[in-house]
């Protein structure tokens, strides 16, 4: 591979991995083939296509059947995954990739290079809210022969190659998706990929399974016969699930905080917190900017202030985490130490809203407005209930409202909320993971995207330096001023940097080894 060092990710620490197959190997652990995985699902995804759906039950699953070209270390270092190779001009505007033979769709049809090229210049460029204006930054794309795809860039862009995780920019099968709406496409229930398993069967609110695709382009694999993920609504089940060992994994938040420091003295379980690396969780509450008073920052940081993030980190969390202190998360490249939010305040805060003219009428009562809470567990529930008291300390009346996970998608997506909350994923890069939550051009009625309706030209202009800039320099200082504009408008209320748990039976190897965990194709996981 013809990669410098200065197309990689620059100043990003390696992490050290989880038993890797190789170290199993030396400490005589044999893969071992055969077996049914059982992991939790939770909530139960709208659809399984990832790039039609980001929320992380559909990633986590669909991973297992949609492949992207790259995957990537906990350093954050490219790997082989659909592209067996690749290569990078020296000008930095050219990527060639050299894609690995005898891959094959679920339905038997060659995948080839024409199926990367439709994947990112119409699949992902229409439906993808945070590569739309990267991948608008290709000048061209084809295809030198079945194997080969060449991408040619209108100026350089260092974080390219971080593009192609399959969270990120999943490849699809031209053959199913070409000509039809790609949001209703039968396949997002049933999707075809080129993945280790293939989907079987989906009985709603109960499981998802599926099994081992035998002409899996890696001979000898997949290990497992197949996977079944298990939708347990309630909190309570899922702990005991895992710790009975009906299931062998849960991810993210399947496991309540308060239930972790127990399931770490299982004997019969092991749990970690790798695995986050390419992601950088970043907890949030959000207000949509076009309801009163919140199109007033005062009115914002004055929230901001009232909440006590190392409280919340250390007892709604349980320490899996740490408290934000802005936009962009503190693993995440060109993260600006000098730009925090205020810290926690209440009486500055209330003074605040007396300057902004939000003062309190006869019942204490300064303004009053609805949160809908996300419905993925307790903990998005204490996380609502902690809001409402915080904001009732400064004279807020919070109004909290239940929802399922397809209702709270699509009233974030349409703009229909005053409020709620939500965790967003980084990409290691800020052009990647952080910009389209703040661009104006990218106010959407698209889940993802920048649905708060922040606009802010030198925000804009901002990201749009550090997105194109040539050099290293340039890109931090756009990066650092920008978080310094945001921290001071206040347009989401950043609180923790989730370090989410993975929970999984010691039997289970391979499954967190990546700088994505479990987001993982999971073709070498197996249960010995």
């Amino acid at each position: 591979m013809s990669l410098t060092r200065r197309h990689l990710i620059a100043g990003l620490g390696a992490t050290p991995l989880l038993m890797s197959a190789t170290e199993a190997l030396a400490q005589g652990i044999q893969p071992k083939r055969g077996g049914m995985l059982n992991v939790i699902l939770n909530p139960e995804p709208p659809v399984l296509q990832i790039g039609v759906n980001n929320q992380t039950p559909t990633l986590i699953s669909g991973t297992k059947i949609t492949q992207g070209l790259l995957k990537f270390t906990p350093g954050l270092e490219p790997m082989p995954e659909l592209a067996k190779s690749w290569s990078v001009s020296p000008d930095g505007l050219e990527y060639v990739f050299r894609l690995q033979e005898n891959v094959t769709w679920h339905d038997g049809r060659p995948f080839t290079a024409e199926d990367v090229i439709f994947s990112v210049m119409q699949f992902n460029r229409e439906i993808a809210p945070r590569l739309r204006g990267v991948l608008s930054g290709i000048a061209e794309a084809t295809a030198p022969d079945p194997l080969t795809v060449r991408f040619v860039l209108k100026q350089p862009f260092q974080p390219f190659l971080l593009c192609f995780d399959a969270t990120a920019l999943p490849i699809v099968a031209k053959h199913i998706y070409g000509g039809t709406d790609f949001r209703t496409n039968p396949a997002n229930a049933r999707p075809i990929g080129t993945g280790p398993f293939r989907f079987v069967e989906w009985q709603r609110g109960n499981f998802i399974r599926m099994e081992r695709f035998e002409g899996y382009w890696k001979p000898g694999q997949p290990y497992l016969d197949g996977i079944l993920w298990r939708v347990i609504p309630d909190g309570q089940s899922r702990r005991l699930a895992i710790e009975g060992g009906q299931v062998q994994m849960s991810t993210a938040t399947d496991i309540e905080p308060f239930d972790i420091p127990a399931l770490r003295q299982a004997p019969n379980l092991q749990v970690t917190t790798k695995g986050w690396e390419y992601f950088s969780p970043l907890f949030w509450f959000e207000l949509n900017l076009r309801v009163k008073p919140f199109d007033d920052r005062r009115v914002r940081q004055a929230m901001s202030m009232a909440l006590d993030r190392n409280f919340i980190v250390n007892r709604l969390w349980f320490g899996l985490g740490k408290p934000a202190t802005g936009p962009v998360a503190s693993t995440t490249r060109f993260h600006e130490p000098e730009a925090k939010v205020a810290p926690f305040d209440v009486a500055k805060a209330r003074a605040l809203l007396d300057e902004a003219g939000l003062r309190p009428n006869a019942q204490g009562i300064r303004a009053a407005f609805r949160y809908v809470v996300p419905p993925y567990g307790e903990i998005w529930t204490r996380m609502g209930e902690y809001f409402r008291q915080a904001m009732r300390q400064i004279g807020m009346e919070v109004t909290l409202e239940s929802t399922d996970a397809g209702t709270w998608a699509s009233r974030i997506a349409n703009w229909d909320y005053e409020a709620t909350s939500n965790v967003l994923y980084q990409f290691g890069d800020p052009t990647l993971g952080v910009e389209r939550s703040y661009v104006s051009s990218n106010i959407q009625k698209i889940l993802f995207t920048n649905t708060a309706g922040y606009s802010n030209p030198r925000v804009d202009e901002l990201f749009a330096r550090g997105r194109s800039a040539a050099s290293e320099a340039e890109r931090r200082a756009a990066f650092s001023e920008v978080q310094k504009i945001l921290v001071e408008d206040m347009p989401l209320l950043w609180v923790v940097e989730v370090n989410y748990p993975t929970v999984m039976d010691r039997r289970l190897h391979n499954a967190v080894q990546l700088g994505t965990g479990n987001h993982a194709s999971f073709d070498d996981v197996f249960l010995a």
